[in-house]
């Protein structure tokens, strides 16, 4: 089984802004049911992936759920017989997490102003190359936006009647060399093409950990396609 890590979002609670964000929902008037659903969805294709689903991310998916429940029973009512919204302690939470979201982004981007004014002296730092930002060779296409085409891949291979057990050595320096040599016959090609005579659901698996392995070297770049589900490799320049 190949294992893998990415970067991810920072925690339920970001990736919940996330959704609201994307589908320019009402915070303070949250659709549970809509966003547990999408929720357990990006859980669900965390494990298809082999990744880690880290504990706080279960924690919220059952408050997801415990909030749900509570909605479909009668109101209950404060000591002034006003109704008590399951959804209240969530939104806060929610609240009170993009105003600390919003300030750090404030921060971090008065500290790259400042940087461009005062020069801090740390030479053996600031003269080492830096790594290429992986943002930029991301353009507009976020973990999730992978994690659904990944899943419209898996549900649009090839299916065959007879099913035969077999032991399939695929590794990801061979796909790797695969992605490479697709991109030598087209600088561009999108992700549902790239994968769509594979018959084995491990070698789209592999290909698509070799697909991240080739953006953190810095050889290939994703954007954004017209299909809702899926995305476009380009091939870059080789550095050094």
């Amino acid at each position: 089984m190949y294992k893998i890590k990415l970067q991810n979002f920072e925690g339920p609670l970001d990736l919940l802004l996330f959704f609201i964000k994307r589908d320019e929902l009402d915070i303070y008037d949250i659709p549970i049911s809509y966003i547990t659903e999408e929720f357990m969805k990006y859980i669900e294709l965390m494990e298809k992936l082999d990744l880690e689903v880290a504990g706080d991310f279960i924690l919220m998916a059952a408050t997801l759920m415990q909030i749900k429940a509570k909605m479909l029973l009668p109101k209950e009512r404060d000591e002034k017989g006003e109704e008590i919204d399951p959804r209240a302690d969530l939104i806060a939470a929610l609240l009170e997490y993009k105003r600390y979201k919003e300030m750090a982004e404030e921060l971090s981007i008065s500290e790259s102003n400042q940087r461009k004014l005062s020069f801090r002296g740390y030479y053996s730092a600031d003269n080492k190359e830096a790594p290429e930002d992986l943002n930029l060779l991301l353009k507009n296409v976020t973990l999730y936006d992978l994690m659904k085409a990944f899943k419209a891949a898996l549900a649009e291979r090839p299916r065959e009647a007879v099913h035969q057990i077999q032991r399939l050595n695929v590794t990801i320096e061979e796909q790797i060399e695969f992605i490479i040599n697709s991109l030598d016959k087209s600088n561009e090609i999108s992700f549902i093409q790239l994968v769509i005579e594979m018959r084995e659901k491990i070698r789209i698996i592999v290909t698509f950990v070799a697909l991240l392995e080739l953006v953190k070297m810095g050889r290939i770049g994703l954007k954004e396609s017209g299909s809702f589900n899926d995305f476009i490799i380009y091939g870059l320049e080789e550095n050094g």
